[in-house]
């Protein structure tokens, strides 16, 4: 299907298909491998779909196939498909993916649908707000199939208060199906019912399910993670056909495995790491060629031991991602390859990618090349030894590692002229620190304080960004089917309300046509370094951000102010590396011809889609078990006094964030001696009598008031001496 044609033009296109005897109906993706849509072209064809729903042409049944309207359907008008977002309220929202804003399902129009079901909305004409509003017209597919969450017995049957807190009532479990537990034990439950027409609106039945699985006890050790793992759905173990295709793989690489690759044993090279890490997909090296750097980026090769659609292959595109959680890993790929035969082990020989780059004195790339390689690391260094080395000059360390301190010095040198390039195209760097949580030996946490970045980290990341951009633009011009890292430039009204903000500090952000580069945030967050308000401006231009993701298309990304780029440095832990080592191979050894071409044109579309869904899950898994330690370790605080600064201001209240990254709410009822209320130009709370203001980036001290391990929440007091 050419989309060189007029939209009026591709939809009589659409209907004609559609109206072939011979047709049967379609899910979207499987209509448009029919109609030989171009992966950048599917954005544009699901809005087609869109506007033929919307003028009664075609229709969409249950299973979110399509077809021609049948008039006896024509009450299915207007119809939009989109992702149900439920609220514990009993309202909710539906995504539609190209749609940058959701729309707001009022509770009587919710019709049964269930957290995150796929289904059918039309918009109801008439509605005043700022976001249109829709009432659910079809539910085309269950997605949540299992909730987590507490059970209560009763004599004769039993609930359980689901753990997300955005599901809008409890579920019901008949007697039969509670299966021994017990009160406080925290359970997994397939839902058998969702409930009948009401459910969500306060009135109908409530959905029903069966207990398949007890964790353990509320207050048992690690019950709290666990529940969290399980609730998102995340895979723990490996199925058997995967661990049995892993026990296969032999655990030191031999010389035939090296045939056709350049060998870079006698390179001297070195892994740099957090102390704990033992997945290490990336070792370094540096040599000089007059003046200018020679830096070799060697990643493990992966792709060696994960062949396409083997059942480990198929395991690790459902997990996409290793997902780091407070107190465990878990893994993309099994242990056994990750930390071992994948991982680049000082003295073992390995299997590696290499992008090999000479880079002048101001930091360009004047040549390089991507090849299959061999390798055999001298040293697994750590962070806090290079940066001693690098940064402190401790005469100890650069003794011990006298052979190895003049790369170090000059990888500091590149690192510098690297940051120097970025800083100046644009690339914004938002510094905030991540929160490392100790825990003791039964998961409780004892201490909390921020990740720090040095000159060792940086360095890594340099090189890192380097490689991926260098990788990202061969294959662009080479117009290679490929998956690359896109961010979209932020939305105007978001950038246009942040300009407007930073005026009440005498901040400017130059913005033309609705645009801003990625330089004027630069500028931004330069000009507010080491002043009060850095915090607070930083927190809002991040918030204006778009999400980063997984593309088939190269659109640039915004924040590294690149055109070019790409995730190729981690195979270990993200599949889009591992997918895009593929490619790479195939080209290397001559098979990118026609068939394979159109082979990653059908699969990768989709592939960066569920990656980029995959990534946000585990995100989200992340900050959650954050969230959830955070709230522990501060109930071991409860009416102690801190100092923080406030870091947002809603019309509930305001938020403040204390030094060792916890953040918790005062609530507007709270606010002392006065009658305050929200102005959202200027982020900040007014008392109506006396004028006292609570505004964002202000220092304040709070008492730790209430913590709340199921909604994850703290609350706090102001604290008046």
């Amino acid at each position: 299907m050419s989309m060189g044609k007029s939209n009026k033009e591709r939809k009589k296109l659409i209907l004609e298909l559609m109206g072939n005897e011979y047709y049967v109906p379609m899910k979207e993706k499987e209509l448009a491998v029919l109609m030989q849509v171009e992966p950048e072209d599917r954005p544009l064809f699901s809005a087609l779909l869109q506007e033929l729903l919307a003028e009664q042409k075609i229709e969409i049944s249950k299973r979110g196939k399509y077809s021609i309207l049948d008039p006896k359907n024509i009450k299915y008008q207007d119809l939009i498909t989109g992702t149900f977002i439920s609220n514990q309220k009993g309202f909710g929202f539906v995504e539609v993916e190209g749609r940058d804003d959701d729309l707001f399902v009022p509770e009587d129009k919710v019709h049964g649908a269930f957290h995150l079901d796929t289904v059918a909305v039309k918009i109801l004409p008439g509605r005043s707000g700022r976001r249109a509003e829709a009432e659910v017209v079809q539910i085309l597919e269950r997605v949540t199939t299992q909730i987590v969450g507490t059970f209560q017995k009763s004599r004769n049957f039993g609930f359980v208060i689901p753990d997300n807190q955005k599901l809008a009532d409890d579920i019901f479990i008949p007697r039969e199906y509670c299966n021994g537990a017990m009160d406080g034990h925290k359970v997994v439950v397939d839902i058998t019912s969702y409930g009948e027409e009401g459910y969500g609106n306060r009135g109908g039945k409530k959905p029903e399910g069966k207990i398949v699985e007890i964790l353990g006890h509320i207050n048992d050790p690690g019950v709290d993670i666990m529940s969290i793992v399980r609730g998102f759905g995340l895979p723990m173990e490996f199925p058997v056909k995967v661990m049995n295709q892993v026990a296969k793989v032999g655990d030191e690489i031999i010389e035939a495995d090296c045939a056709g690759r350049e060998d870079l044993r006698k390179v001297q090279m070195v892994t740099i790491d957090g102390e704990d890490a033992k997945d290490l997909d990336d070792a370094v090296s540096l040599s000089m060629d007059g003046e200018n750097y020679v830096l070799g980026v060697h990643i493990a090769d992966v792709s060696n031991y994960v062949q396409e659609k083997s059942a480990l292959d198929r395991e690790a595109i459902e997990r996409g991602t290793s997902v780091y959680l407070v107190d465990r890993v878990i893994p993309m790929l099994p242990h056994r390859l990750s930390n071992g035969i994948c991982s680049l082990n000082a003295g073992e020989d390995r299997l590696t990618l290499s992008c090999i780059m000479t880079v002048t004195p101001q930091g360009k790339v004047i040549d390089y090349r991507i090849v299959e390689s061999v390798i055999n690391v001298d040293k697994r260094m750590d962070y806090t030894t290079v940066n001693k080395i690098i940064a402190l000059k401790d005469e100890e360390l650069r003794e011990e590692y006298k052979d190895f301190v003049e790369m170090f010095d000059n990888m500091a040198k590149l690192s510098l002229i690297l940051r120097d390039v970025r800083k100046k195209r644009g690339a914004i760097d938002f510094d905030f620190p991540e929160t490392k949580i100790i825990l003791d030996e039964k998961g409780h946490p004892v201490e909390l304080k921020p990740y720090e970045r040095n000159d060792a980290t940086k360095l890594i990341e340099s090189f890192m960004l380097l490689a991926n951009e260098t990788v990202a633009s061969h294959y662009f011009w080479l117009e290679s089917p490929f998956v690359y890292r896109t961010h979209d430039n932020p939305d105007p009204e978001k950038i246009e309300k942040l300009a407007a903000f930073i005026r009440n500090f005498d901040l400017k952000l130059k913005v033309s046509k609705e645009e801003v580069h990625p330089k004027e945030i630069q500028k931004l967050l330069v000009s507010i370094q080491d002043t009060d308000e850095e915090a607070l401006v930083s927190r809002l231009a991040l918030r204006s951000m778009k999400q980063a993701k997984y593309t088939t298309e190269c659109t640039g990304h915004f924040g590294l102010a690149t055109t070019y780029y790409c995730h190729f440095t981690s195979p270990i832990r993200r599949y889009p590396d591992l997918q895009i080592h593929r490619i790479i191979k195939d080209h290397i050894r001559g098979r990118m011809k026609k068939e394979k071409r159109e082979h990653y044109d059908k699969i990768l579309y989709d592939i960066a889609g569920k990656c980029s869904k995959l990534e946000r899950r585990a995100e989200e898994a992340e900050r959650e078990t954050i969230k959830l330690k955070k709230c522990q370790y501060m109930m071991d605080h409860i009416g102690e006094v801190f100092e923080g600064v406030i870091s947002g201001v809603t019309e509930w209240g305001i938020y403040v964030e204390l030094p060792n990254t916890v953040e918790g709410l005062v609530h507007v009822s709270k606010l002392p001696g006065d009658f305050f209320v929200y102005d959202e130009n200027k982020y900040e709370m007014r008392g109506t009598k006396t004028g006292k203001t609570y505004s964002l980036g202000k220092s304040i001290y709070v008492i730790v008031d209430s913590c709340d391990e199921t909604t994850r929440t703290i609350d706090f007091d102001i604290y008046e001496e």
